[in-house]
């Protein structure tokens, strides 16, 4: 066995034994085991891993799918937890900060709306749809704070309870609460409404399995408007036993134009995918070529770092 043979097995044998771990506890509501775990198990995954997920075999692939979703109830427990404790301040927005992963949202927000003026020219949003916006909609809160302060967003979750905590977060900031509203609805029922977005975001667990994310995708390419641009997270590496991995492919065949794939290398764990509703009546944007791109390749970066 090579050398990178011997190092993937490793990492597979260690998230294994995390997952085994995980799976034990009673509940995956935030406490000190709860955390510690979960924090052991993003430190395996974010450095930068030969691993390809994809390839792993049925045992390992099951484990995985089972890892993303206590990765994914965990995530609920965690931003409820917090949202119900800052919704206790006056105004909820002054201590966001106190989510441990904050400036993660921060970097992960920045880096899609720097991707987003770089491949989609000219783009000036007035209306943007977040799907899967949870009890923390803190990639809404930070685009339009902070990059999209003209913007319209409307956020949708399943949960009708992770809507009513995050309406509590925007409450005693009239300019926010103004532009932000929050609609309890499965993506797959929404129709007409994808028609008037400039920009939709979907959120890295909307569709936990491969052939449920393309199927939203190719929901959303039937519905939004043409030219409408769309922003995917998606996960690369051993980054991929935390998120789904989405197929460029998919979103092509879900009738995208795929601008820009980038993965980044640092403490963003999500990668990024820039795409654009193909317009049914334009001629030879069906063959167009995604842009791929990361931090330190050859490659000029999707990206300036700044």
């Amino acid at each position: 066995m090579d050398a990178q043979n011997v190092e993937v097995a490793a990492l597979v044998q260690k998230i294994a034994a995390l997952h085994a771990d995980i799976a034990k506890l009673p509940s995956l509501s935030p406490s000190p085991v709860v955390d510690a775990l979960f924090t052991n198990l993003v430190m395996a995954c974010v450095p930068p891993s030969p691993v390809d997920v994809t390839k792993l075999g049925p045992d390992a692939q099951r484990m995985r799918e089972e890892l993303i979703c206590l990765c994914s109830d965990a995530e609920g427990h965690l931003e409820a937890h917090y949202a119900d404790m800052l919704a206790a301040f006056d105004n909820p927005l002054d201590h966001l900060g106190r989510f441990p992963y904050f400036s993660n949202y921060i970097n992960l927000s920045k880096l899609e709306y720097d991707l987003l003026i770089r491949y989609v020219p000219g783009l000036a949003p007035s209306r943007i749809a977040f799907v899967g916006s949870g009890p923390l909609p803190f990639s809404s809160l930070v685009l339009a704070a902070r990059h999209l302060p003209n913007a319209l967003f409307d956020n949708y979750d399943r949960c009708g309870a992770a809507n009513d905590r995050a309406r509590k977060l925007v409450r005693a900031d009239e300019g926010l609460r103004k532009r932000m509203s929050f609609h309890t609805a499965d993506v797959a029922n929404l129709t007409d409404e994808l028609r008037k977005y400039d920009v939709v975001f979907l959120a890295a667990l909307v569709g936990m399995a491969a052939e449920d994310k393309a199927k939203v995708v190719a929901h959303l390419g039937r519905h939004m408007a043409d030219g409408a641009a769309l922003v995917v997270r998606s996960a690369h590496g051993a980054r991929g036993f935390l998120y789904p991995i989405v197929d460029p492919e998919d979103i092509r065949r879900g009738g995208f134009d795929v601008l820009a794939v980038y993965h980044p290398d640092d403490e963003v764990i999500n990668s990024v995918i820039i795409a654009r509703k193909i317009d049914a009546h334009a001629k030879g944007l069906q063959n167009g070529h995604a842009r791929m791109a990361r931090r330190g390749a050859d490659s000029e970066p999707a990206v300036q770092v700044l």
